[in-house]
């Protein structure tokens, strides 16, 4: 049910309605951004756009939705009748998923009869919302990492199960090597992993019974949790079931630290596996885990290979929402013509027009600034918005999950380091071009006249 249509915010219905009786013909153009980024962030990944092409090609009202919704008596007989056959036919253009974005750049841009352009606000924010939110967050998990291994462990803490899923593909997307959630790797083709649980062992006798009836169950991939009782016998524990298994011919595949101090535990860990000949089996930690203090850990010297991240990750803790807004730019008049237009509240000023975002590369293809700019500028540089929906018709076939994030890995290479850094307070650079500026500030002065 997350993709019926009437997934919206009720004022979207009752101006269609209005619109319907007072401006049934008039095309516009809203653009969804992100005001401002949250604080301490100096990027977004984009993420979102596979799930908002999905709705657009299924978009119609079902009998049941026609029903429930005139049985609200605030629509009228003629409005209904219109929704009966309401299919989305306009143009949207978007920023790939997996793309670098900052603040004020349009991630999608929709030019479509009003109508049509004001149902969508409400799915298309909350899906740009949740996902690019949790692929900003994951992305800066996986800097912080430093080339280790990181897993989704977030689906017990996660808003929702629709958001578990969400997650656990937006953290893909950022770098993650794969997921707890087993749905999550049937329906979007990822990996899943999985070590035990605290309770497994508590259900032996002895914690080394534990280790060996799992070992034993799972040979080829066994992960052991050594902190149930004491973190240091526990390692001996998994260190014994360690070397049964490879005298079996197998191989232990890690142990997991998930609580206690990390950093001294997991070099006594390194340590004792390294001299019983068990140095090829990692050291996984897991624990609340975020970017903040995975790169704590790491400085002070941890042994770990692996990260399982949860709780922090899931609900983007420390920006657990974007400022993400979706805003009439241009309206047809009575002969058909398009008309910029913007918002004026204070603190609240959009650009007008339809606007495009050109990234600026130097001679050796490093980025060093983008330029929110009209549409038909001309301006050298790589233009961000593709067209992915035309006339309705969806033109853009999503790449695989793991293309994605290759291009995202390679895309990061380019920018300058410190926009990676998580303790940085490097901005990169984002400018108005001047036919913008010039177009908002003659507007803006129009605007209050007419007024």
């Amino acid at each position: 049910m997350e993709d019926s249509p009437l997934l919206l915010d009720l004022y979207e219905l009752t101006m269609a309605q209005a619109y319907l009786r007072y401006r049934k013909n008039s095309l516009a153009t809203f653009d969804l951004f992100v005001r401002q980024l949250p604080k301490g962030r100096s990027y977004l990944v984009s993420a979102g756009l596979k799930d908002i092409l999905g709705y657009i090609k299924e978009l119609s009202f079902s009998s049941s939705d026609l029903a429930y919704l005139k049985g609200k008596k605030i629509f009228s007989t003629e409005f209904l009748k219109y929704l009966a056959n309401f299919k989305f036919g306009g143009d949207i253009w978007a920023v790939p998923e997996g793309r670098i974005v900052f603040a004020n750049e349009p991630l999608i841009r929709v030019t479509a009869p009003i109508i049509e352009a004001q149902i969508v606000e409400s799915f298309f924010l909350n899906t740009i919302n949740l996902q690019t939110m949790i692929a900003s967050k994951a992305s800066r998990v996986v800097n912080a990492a430093k080339d280790r291994e990181v897993f989704d462990f977030s689906l017990r803490r996660t808003h929702g199960a629709q958001a578990g899923l969400k997650v656990a593909r937006s953290s893909y997307i950022a770098g993650f090597n794969g997921t707890a959630t087993v749905l999550a790797g049937k329906l979007y083709h990822m990996p899943v992993v999985g070590t035990m649980a605290h309770s497994f062992i508590m259900s032996f006798k002895h914690e080394l019974d534990a280790f060996l009836a799992y070992a034993l169950t799972f040979p080829s991939r066994t992960v052991l949790l050594v902190d149930t009782y004491n973190t240091r016998q526990g390692i001996l524990n998994a260190i014994t079931g360690g070397l049964y298994l490879k005298k079996k011919g197998y191989k232990l595949q890690g142990i997991r630290l998930d609580s206690g101090d990390i950093v001294s535990l997991s070099k006594l860990a390194r340590r004792l596996l390294d001299n019983t000949g068990l140095g090829f089996v990692k050291i996984f930690a897991s624990g609340n885990l975020d970017e903040f203090k995975i790169k704590r850990l790491l400085r002070q010297g941890a042994r770990v290979d692996s990260f399982g991240v949860g709780t922090n990750m899931g609900t983007s803790i420390d920006a657990p929402s974007l400022d993400v807004i979706y805003k009439i730019v241009e309206v047809t008049d009575e002969e058909g013509n398009f008309l910029p237009t913007m918002k004026l509240s204070k603190a609240k000023i959009t650009y007008p027009g339809r606007k495009q975002v050109f990234r600026i590369e130097d001679k050796n293809g490093r980025f060093i600034k983008d330029i929110l700019g009209l549409e038909k500028e001309k301006i050298s540089g790589l233009r961000l918005l593709k067209k992915v929906v035309d006339k309705g018709r969806i033109v853009y076939k999503s790449p695989t999950l793991d293309k994605v994030r290759l291009a995202l890995k390679s895309e990061l290479c380019r920018f300058p380091q410190g926009l990676l850094d998580i303790d940085s307070d490097y901005m990169y650079q984002v400018l108005v071009s001047p036919a913008l500026k010039r177009l908002q500030k003659s507007l803006a002065r129009q605007l209050r006249e007419r007024q």
